[in-house]
């Protein structure tokens, strides 16, 4: 017999890939939306425009991660 590969079933995903998708998505959120922060706070001066940035790429990879691993199907 062939030892054939574990596949999760539809719709569910193995506890290595949720571990590792949860930081990358908080870390991505806060690098591209404060770094677009960091842009336009050097174009217009303004730096209160990074932390928002974060702020901002925090709550969307938040929600990314709900719609992505929150919602369980019974």
């Amino acid at each position: 017999m062939s030892e054939q590969k574990r596949r999760p079933e539809d719709g569910q995903r193995e506890f290595a890939d949720v571990a590792w998708s949860v930081p990358s998505y908080l870390l991505s959120g806060m690098i591209i939306w404060g770094g677009l922060g960091w842009l336009l706070a050097g174009w217009t001066g303004q730096s209160w425009l990074i932390p928002i940035g974060v702020v901002i790429g925090v709550g969307l990879a938040t929600y990314l991660i709900y719609l992505q691993l929150g919602r369980h199907t019974s």
